[in-house]
């Protein structure tokens, strides 16, 4: 399971604070989620598993509408001021307000494709959530959220759209998809050994503001003049960070460090899907470069790095890859990322999702939080912030790399820890 994500809002006090026959917030909101999911009527369902003769399984959504999961919670004594600290740091107990947080995708087969946890705090709601990404990307995902968030707002759900379902097949390919066995298995837990050797992570979200991205922006582009491309406001950002972390990850200059990128197919195929369609239709590329290139080329150089990559996911490119994962299945168990090398920065969720149109009926939300399905040393989860034009990235990191960066001017030049 991943993908875990928070909307919380401290404007329904004033509903709560005035009791009104007519809002049951509760109630309101699983009536929502009910219909809501007779809509995104696959993560209702549950994972089938079929056991092959030549020791591989095959997967498929059962859509037997056996349900998602929903937890009530109390929190009367938090409030939102100790979530959302001034310094954009993480606190350690906001891991309680998530539900599902150790299942593995390939537990969809017994445990549910979504499950959401409605915490009600002192003076806010804090809405979390989990999904398999078996089923369903953040595109999709955040398209669910949305559609839930309107129904419960409105009380109806009849101007709605029907989910918009159309499969992309590779040609020469069997299907189902065979995986065999020991990529479908959840992994065993680590070591006790091991997991003493992990260093502890920690959260941080630092705040882009408008002018930020624009020095960053224009200091990349000055940089690369002479090429004929153009780096965007989030590809700078992006590459702030990484050229950021990896100076203070320790990795000696001969070795290479990854930018790792997700790419969403819906628009590169030929012919492209509708840009709504639901599914998990991304997978990730990395350009790989040596640290000392890293550091040494410059922002512009690092920023032009991630533009080729992105810019080079053509139609088939992504056939390329499809057809490649198809025969070497990868990421079922672990998913992506390493928890002890600490030369990879990953890049997931995107500021271009409206994460603060979602109204439940009580006010847009406030703020916008990555669970602990997202911690991954070097995870960057990128939002939009609260004020047009600026990003938050809530970035994961070993707490010694992240106290470096903390203390690195360079870095905090163009950022704030301000949220």
């Amino acid at each position: 399971m991943a993908g875990v994500v928070v909307l919380i809002s401290s404007s329904i006090r004033s509903s709560l604070s005035q009791p009104n026959p007519d809002f049951h917030l509760i109630s309101r909101l699983k009536a929502s989620l009910s219909l809501a999911l007779e809509i995104y009527f696959p993560f209702a369902g549950r994972l089938a598993k079929v056991e092959n003769l030549e020791d591989t399984v095959a997967f498929f959504i059962d859509c037997n509408d056996t349900g998602a999961r929903f937890h009530h919670a109390e929190a009367k004594t938090v409030s939102v001021s100790n979530l959302l600290q001034p310094d954009g740091s993480v606190p350690d107990f906001m891991k309680q307000l998530f539900p599902a947080d150790d299942f593995k995708n390939c537990d969809g087969v017994t445990e549910p494709l979504l499950v959401i946890q409605v915490t009600e705090m002192k003076d806010g709601v804090f809405v979390g959530y989990c999904y398999n990404h078996l089923v369903a990307d953040g595109v999709s995902m955040w398209g669910f959220i949305n559609t839930w968030s309107k129904i419960c707002s409105s009380g109806s759900s009849s101007v709605h759209k029907p989910l918009v379902l159309k499969r992309w097949f590779l040609e020469g390919i069997g299907y189902p998809i065979h995986i065999p066995v020991s990529e479908a298995e959840r992994p065993p837990p680590p070591s006790r050994e091991l997991s003493s050797m992990v260093p502890v992570t920690k959260d941080r979200v630092f705040h882009f503001t408008k002018k930020n991205i624009s020095d960053l922006k224009a200091k990349a582009n000055n940089e690369v003049a002479s090429c004929d491309i153009t780096i965007s406001s989030l590809q700078a950002v992006t590459a702030h960070m990484w050229r950021s972390i990896i100076r203070h990850s320790g990795l000696s200059g001969e070795g290479e460090t990854h930018f790792k990128v997700v790419v969403d197919v819906r628009r590169r195929i030929n012919p492209p899907l509708e840009k709504d369609c639901f599914g998990n239709m991304i997978y990730i590329q990395s350009p790989t470069v040596t640290v000392e290139e890293l550091l040494d080329r410059g922002l512009g150089w690092a920023a032009l790095q991630i533009s080729k990559l992105v810019s080079s996911q053509t139609n088939e490119k992504c056939h390329k890859f499809a057809e490649g994962w198809v025969k070497n299945v990868k990421n079922l168990k672990t998913g992506v990322g390493s928890r002890m090398v600490g030369d990879s920065v990953l890049v997931g969720s995107s500021p271009r999702f409206k994460v603060y149109n979602n109204d439940f009926g009580w006010g847009k939300p406030i703020a916008v939080r990555a669970g602990p399905g997202n911690n991954i040393n070097g995870k960057l989860v990128l939002f939009p912030g609260t004020d047009v034009g600026s990003i938050d990235v809530q970035t994961t990191l070993w707490s010694g790399v992240l106290g470096n960066l903390l203390a690195d001017v360079e870095f905090l030049e163009h950022v704030t820890t301000m949220v």
